[in-house]
């Protein structure tokens, strides 16, 4: 029997507001343990939240960018359960009338565009933090990171397979960083998700029962993890058990996920709406500022990347996950000086190696789009080689100075003078004569090994074009 699965993600994403949503604590990662709090984060008795008017704007962006309605008259609600890092016993969040619904979100997977909707986005505070170590018995709470303001994305369940699930979590990712409202920072917890997978015969009308998984981190651990329950399902109902709702734990280590609950449905939270704070009201001319302020978002470049430059569909969602990147690439390309693919391949290649090398962004160098593609250029036209450019983006990396003045100090002009490489061209085949013969046998592959013995002696300055040519000429008269 075939089955498809079917995926729903909600994706909780932290903001990168100055100051937490409910109070003026300073909203940060890393902090001793228990020393950014106050009152009102820790739910002391008779303390009241104010609301912090940028989380709000920074969800009316995320909203945009996903196409939704924005409710710009909306309200807040308590929603209501028991647990240790909640010190209220109560979250502020959002219930009926959610600040931004009905949206979607277009992302590529295998070369074809898949619309996913997006049911709602809500804004709401995050809870504290369980500590568990050999050195004490029990769990501690770090309420340090209560209070953060979260939007939470909840998708449709729109995607048929992880691989769609990773592309649509990488898109709802790069979207956030290039609006700049959250650092994304898995390492940090800064942005996660719960998972919702249900499986059904293929051709079904209806969705099968759904399980939800929490405690899923990074988006690798995502992809197993709704492939794992997916098969768990599967093999569940061909032996003719039942799918119960329920909430299971996912634990990345062992590969597998354990049942922690019965899900809850939304009567169990008992919301109603929250006493202490007012209607949210955004007019109409601060909702047209933020709209104005979209960039164009990473989907869409990815797309435009490819229709226009010829991008490959992989290569080119590389290029987009780094804004920083992308802005750089675009800079290059204004100059046409050179090809967009060349621009591509050494931005991810050797620029990418360096940046990773230094743990830093371009902007932290001295690289500039002009050094960058007019040294590309030299290479296209065989001025200087590919070896000999590696070279020079060393140099260029950490100085504002021409590809020219670099070649010329360090020697690094290719030699295209036929009569100099013949010259060395024969000294390499009287020095390997036994390769000539096997590249007679027919063992073609033999000419790349003459030409790298070419290239070594001339110091990297020969033209492997030209070399190439004088080789096969010399070896066919011979």
């Amino acid at each position: 029997m075939e089955y498809e699965v079917v995926v729903g993600l909600e994706v909780h994403a932290e903001l990168n507001t100055k100051t937490k949503i409910y109070c003026s604590c300073k909203n940060a990662f890393g902090g001793e343990v228990n020393t950014n709090i106050c009152p009102k984060c820790t739910g002391m008795p008779g303390t009241l939240p104010t609301l912090n008017k940028q989380v709000v704007k920074s969800a009316v962006k995320m909203g945009y960018a996903l196409n939704c309605t924005i409710n710009n008259v909306c309200k807040q609600d308590r929603k209501s359960y028991f647990y240790p890092d909640l010190p209220k016993a109560y979250q502020i969040s959002q219930y009926d009338i959610p600040l931004c619904e009905h949206g979607y979100v277009d992302v590529l997977v295998n070369g074809a565009q898949k619309r996913i909707g997006v049911t709602r986005i809500h804004i709401e505070e995050d809870a504290g933090k369980l500590l568990h170590d050999d050195s004490f018995s029990g769990s501690l709470v770090d309420f340090n990171r209560c209070g953060v303001p979260l939007i939470e994305i909840v998708s449709e369940p729109d995607m048929r397979s992880s691989a769609e699930a990773k592309a649509y979590l990488d898109t709802i990712r790069s979207i956030l960083q290039y609006l700049d409202i959250s650092d994304c920072k898995m390492q940090e917890g800064s942005i996660r998700c719960d998972v919702n997978v249900s499986v059904m015969k293929k051709g079904a009308e209806h969705f099968g029962t759904r399980v939800e998984m929490k405690n899923v981190n990074g988006f690798s651990g995502t992809v197993r993890a709704i492939e794992y329950e997916a098969q768990r399902q599967i093999e569940a109902l061909e032996k003719g058990e039942e799918i119960f709702q329920e909430t299971r734990r996912w634990d990345d280590v062992k590969g597998k996920n354990f049942i922690l609950r019965s899900k809850e449905d939304a009567m169990d939270y008992r919301y109603f709406p929250e006493p202490d704070l007012g209607t949210i009201v955004v007019d109409e001319k601060e909702l047209k500022r933020l709209k104005d302020s979209i960039p164009e978002l990473p989907n869409k470049k990815q797309m435009r990347y490819i229709s226009e430059y010829g991008l490959p569909e992989f290569e080119a969602g590389l290029l987009v996950e780094n804004i920083e990147k992308a802005h750089f690439f675009e800079d290059c390309v204004a100059l046409n000086i050179c090809e967009p693919k060349n621009i591509l391949n050494w931005l991810l290649g050797d620029v990418t190696r360096i940046l990773n090398e230094r743990n830093c962004e371009i902007s932290a160098t001295r690289l500039t789009s002009k050094n960058l593609t007019h040294m590309i250029a030299l290479i296209d036209k065989g001025i200087i080689s590919n070896t000999a450019g590696k070279t020079v983006l060393e140099v260029i990396v950490d100085a504002d100075v021409s590809p020219e003045k670099v070649i010329e100090e360090k020697g690094l002009a290719q030699i295209s003078d036929t009569s100099a490489l013949e010259a060395i061209a024969q000294e390499i085949i009287a020095a390997n004569q036994k390769s000539i013969e096997d590249y007679k046998k027919g063992k073609t592959n033999v000419l790349g090994f003459l030409v790298g013995q070419c290239m070594r002696a001339s110091k990297g300055q020969g033209n492997p074009t030209v070399l190439r040519e004088i080789l096969l000429s010399i070896i066919e008269k011979n």
